[in-house]
């Protein structure tokens, strides 16, 4: 799982810098109680506002509060506070209002020896958020993510799709951060080798599903006030990213570098007060879909 995250770290900043023209900025970095990571953010590109590809590997003993918030494995109680942690995470934000917001995830946890069971699982997943709605990209990106689960017996697109609609759920606004993709946690079926083949399996096809939408998007002319519509959006992003996420929670009690954890913010982003759209308007469109989400590859 080391090796592979870092495979993909490079594969993946490569593919970015190969459309974007500029070199990403790299910190490696050590951490008090254990291990580390590799963080690289591109930032002044052409394409990208702001896309960031992160690599971490750390170790060490939660408190019960970050245990709690560690995700699978709750059925450990007494001395199984040590862990190990690595994953790849990324958030790309594109200057284009056209083009989505993409995100993606793939970790694996051990609790104690790993021995016990319970107490190692594998999580992840990625989503897409638009400003706009464009159903083919919405087809595309799921299509590319179903056909990842289908091959792997430990996995059930259905079940995780549906996950991802309700995990990436604001609350306070009644509405979900973007149009879904899959999201899995506490996953431990069969072996660590059948889950480990569906991570690496989805992982490595996120380009597949991400990269032919960037391209059809990314020259599109836009107004300034679907800019400004952009932002208002982003702002719904942080919210979700301040308020629920629970990977963000878990990197702020377990003593996690900043820098890191925030990295999946957007570079701009705004709230106005009061904001409403116009009926039948295509922001009116996208809203409709982040409240009643839609089964994009089953319709």
């Amino acid at each position: 799982m080391v090796d592979m995250v870092h495979r993909l770290q490079d594969t993946i900043c490569a593919a970015v810098q190969a459309v974007d023209g500029v070199p990403y900025r790299e910190d490696e970095w050590t951490r008090e109680e254990g291990g580390g990571g590799r963080s690289r953010v591109f930032s002044g590109g052409a394409l990208f506002e702001k896309a960031g590809v992160n690599v971490s590997v750390v170790q060490g003993t939660l408190s019960p509060e970050a245990a709690a918030k560690m995700g699978g494995g709750h059925d450990l109680e007494g001395d199984d506070l040590e862990f190990f942690a690595t994953g790849l995470s990324l958030v790309f934000h594109p200057h284009n209002p056209m083009a989505p917001t993409v995100h993606a995830n793939y970790r694996y946890f051990e609790r104690g020896e790993g021995t016990v069971e319970g107490s190692w699982w594998f999580g992840g997943g990625a989503d897409l958020t638009p400003s706009y709605l464009f159903e083919e990209d919405a087809i595309h990106f799921h299509q590319v993510l179903q056909a990842a689960c289908d091959r792997h017996e430990v996995a059930d697109y259905d079940a995780f799709k549906q996950w991802c609609d309700t995990y990436f759920h604001i609350k306070h606004r009644g509405e979900r951060r973007g149009v879904g993709g899959i999201f899995f946690d506490d996953l431990r079926a069969i072996s660590k080798e059948a889950c480990f083949a569906f991570v690496e399996d989805s992982a490595s096809n996120f380009l597949d599903a991400y990269m032919p939408i960037l391209e059809r998007r990314k020259g599109m002319e836009y107004t300034p006030e679907q800019k400004l519509w952009q932002q208002v959006r982003r702002g719904r992003y942080v919210e979700f990213n301040l308020v629920y996420d629970r990977g963000t929670k878990f990197g702020l009690t377990t003593n996690g570098r900043i820098e890191s954890i925030l990295m999946s913010l957007p570079l701009t982003a705004r709230w106005e007060y009061g904001h409403e759209v116009e009926p039948g308007t295509p922001e009116a469109t996208l809203l409709e879909v982040l409240r009643e989400p839609v089964d994009w590859v089953n319709r």
